[in-house]
């Protein structure tokens, strides 16, 4: 079986002249590596597509493959997750991950935790801040938490963003919406306990392969997993395997959410307890990272015993249940065929 591996190389943007910031969700060479060797090792012949114009280039010029690996988190748009699926899509490629629907949805955190509040998931109080206008709506009690409505990787997220006055609140506000030119989500604080809980599967086959808690050291940037705490989390972060009654709550609740907005293969999600020690849903990472002995869903792999490469295999092996293989004569995936009107 003839695999593609789609993904966003951290190092290709940085020579384009983006920042670090901006680049801070794309993959480093190791991970790509990482995949590629996993892949064949299952006795896959792989290809490397890289990014979203590398793969049009390459659909333009009739190549195919059984199925696409993607990983790539896209450049633009909120809708930027979902437009390489979308793609493979409109060419009847099958992939891993979620589809264009899920990661549009879950990358907009306002619209996901509309669904998780209609479908009874803990989270919490919210409202969305178009403009400084908006902030005379608010009537959440402080302290608030702010953030950028449509980022990955902590961006967007520090110490700054626990706000407990009417001066933070504008002055934190006001630099989101001009650095990141998107709405920032205004949410009720959370104060309690921090996880992370990694699954994999579709549907009633969705698991959890571990829960972990995140508990930030002294000399952590407080009160959040912030961008800085996530990049450079070595001597900062301690990620604490954990089975209690609360972390069991939490897989629960990480397991309902997941179902319920269809993510599909692999992933994770992310949970703080409320003031009552009731989980509450902060975001789903259907198209999580997966840079080994890096990234949460390798670590919490690591912490229950599940190597790489199982990890990998699963979540292959939940994409080719959900399709069916391609066969190499089939009219859509030979070099020039055409679907036009």
């Amino acid at each position: 079986m003839r695999v593609g591996i789609t993904y966003d190389l951290r190092d290709d943007y940085l020579a384009l002249g983006y920042s670090h910031d901006e680049t801070a969700e794309f993959d480093a060479i190791e991970t790509i590596d990482s995949i590629d060797s996993a892949l064949q090792a299952f006795g896959y012949e792989t290809d490397r597509i890289g990014n979203i114009w590398n793969l049009a280039q390459r659909l333009v010029g009739g190549h195919r493959w059984d199925l696409v690996f993607n990983i790539a988190e896209g450049l633009y748009g909120i809708s930027r997750e979902g437009q390489v699926p979308a793609l493979l899509d409109a060419y009847q490629i099958p992939y891993v991950f979620s589809d264009p629907f899920v990661l549009s949805l879950t990358l907009h955190k306002g619209m996901a935790k509309h669904v998780f509040r209609d479908l009874g998931i803990p989270t919490a109080d919210f409202i969305e801040i178009n403009s400084l206008k908006d902030l005379e709506k608010v009537a959440m009690p402080f302290p608030l938490f702010a953030k950028p409505l449509a980022e990955g990787t902590g961006k967007g997220v520090s110490q700054a963003s626990r706000i407990t006055s009417p001066k933070e609140l504008k002055s934190v506000c006001a630099d989101l919406l001009n650095i990141y030119k998107q709405p920032v989500l205004l949410e009720t604080y959370l104060p309690g306990r921090e996880f992370t809980v990694g699954i994999t599967g579709t549907g009633e086959n969705a698991k959890s392969v571990g829960v972990i808690e995140i508990v930030l050291g002294d000399n952590a940037e407080k009160f959040a997993y912030s961008f800085e705490n996530k990049e450079n989390w070595k001597g900062k972060v301690t990620y604490q395997p954990v089975d209690d009654p609360e972390a069991q709550l939490a897989t629960q609740t990480a397991l309902d959410a997941w179902r319920g907005l269809n993510c599909r293969d692999g992933g994770r999600v992310d949970i703080r307890s409320d003031e009552n020690g009731v989980p509450n849903v902060i975001e789903i990472n259907p198209l999580a990272g997966i840079r080994p002995n890096y990234s949460d869903l390798p670590i919490i792999c690591d912490f229950h015993g599940i190597t790489y490469h199982q990890l990998i295999q699963q979540i292959v092996d939940s994409a080719l249940t959900r399709v069916k293989r391609p066969e190499a004569d089939k009219d859509v995936y030979a070099k020039d065929s055409c679907h036009c009107a």
